[in-house]
């Protein structure tokens, strides 16, 4: 098979491939959890093996406790949320009609230095954006709460995702010899090698950047909450998750926590107290967290995350935010490689290289 047959196959493939994942991409969300699940307990699971266990016996192991944390969590945890999710709904509305009349009584301090009539509708622009932001913040926590498709999600991931992640996990390193086995045997040392490129990578940003997001959100909703701020705890853990996503997690949670403060209190103390608990946890996550559990290895650019991120929920939903990442670091590993070659090859080097 020459290159031109070779590059149109896997061209080929990779389009099916694609078209695959979008057509199927409702139902795929147990399987790619349960993927990123085995994939994180996989070490684990090899040194539990080291330690004289069967593969069998230590992936039973590792799915039960893993399963009765979640769990556990998850009592603890949900109804706290679904009791601050609800009574954020229910002062929604509450919420517009006190933000609305702070925009006013600012506006106000400034209409004497405006035309009347522009100043009218400046403050009609910001009571109509007001009431439609909580309308729609509103809509989409009930969404969220009912929603048929949220539900039919979440008991699939209940359900699937640990059967998934017990047998991907049993047979993690068979499946991994059976893909070695069917590398072109030409290309199968330079594939092997890019592959651990993209393991390291995968490893370091997944298992490092996930342990630093469990850390912010605990920070974050602890001392939310201790700080008096209403609905601490849901704006906190939601910091801390979305700071996968480099610094999208400590922007949205430090507008929305001291607009809330804003609002919720009547003096500027407990409002800089709620701000300072986002500085300090940014200071803790540039200068402690990241470095320590992070470190280097990532290879991945903050803003070729971001993009992967979103492009991929975009394109496939919620199945494409948790493909995202793994995508990124194969199109990166891949695009460093293709640029090696590049810079070593004679369309870099031109004539020049030919001469010497």
């Amino acid at each position: 098979m020459n290159m031109e047959r070779q590059v149109r196959f896997w061209l080929v493939g990779l389009a099916v491939a694609l078209v695959a994942l979008y057509l199927l991409r409702g139902v795929l969300l147990p399987f790619v959890a349960g993927m990123a699940v085995a994939y994180l307990l996989d070490p684990i699971c090899d040194r539990l093996e080291k330690w004289g266990l069967s593969r069998t016996i230590a992936t039973t192991v590792l799915t039960v406790l893993f399963l009765l944390i979640v769990v556990a969590a998850l009592m603890l945890l949900v109804p706290m949320i679904v009791g601050q999710l609800t009574n954020l709904v229910e002062r929604a509305p509450g919420f517009a009609k006190a933000l609305r009349e702070q925009t006013v009584s600012l506006l106000a301090m400034v209409e004497s230095r405006v035309d009347p009539a522009i100043m009218e509708r400046i403050q009609g622009a910001f009571a109509d954006s007001a009431n439609r932001l909580f309308s729609w913040v509103t809509d989409m926590i009930a969404g969220v709460l009912s929603g048929s498709a949220a539900v039919a999600n979440t008991l699939s991931l209940i359900v699937i995702t640990p059967v998934v992640t017990f047998y991907l996990l049993r047979d993690w390193d068979n499946l991994a010899k059976t893909v070695d086995d069917w590398l072109p045997r030409a290309h199968a040392p330079i594939i092997r090698e890019l592959a651990g490129e993209v393991d390291q990578t995968l490893a370091g940003f997944l298992r490092g950047q996930g342990t630093v997001c469990l850390l912010l959100g605990t920070f974050y909703a602890v001392g939310l909450t201790l700080a008096g701020l209403d609905f601490g705890l849901v704006i906190g853990l939601m910091a801390g998750l979305l700071s996968f996503i480099p610094y999208v997690g400590s922007v949205i949670g430090l507008l929305l926590s001291v607009g809330l403060a804003f609002l919720q209190f009547d003096t500027w103390v407990p409002v800089a107290v709620v701000a300072g608990i986002f500085f300090i946890g940014q200071a803790l996550e540039g200068y402690v967290l990241t470095p320590r559990l992070v470190g280097g290895r990532v290879g991945l650019h903050p803003v070729w995350v971001i993009f992967a991120i979103l492009a991929g929920g975009a394109l496939f939903g919620f199945v494409g935010v948790l493909l995202a990442v793994p995508v990124a670091a194969v199109v990166g590993v891949g695009t460093r490689f293709a640029l090696t070659r590049y810079l070593g090859s004679p369309f870099y080097d031109g004539d020049r290289g030919s001469s010497e």
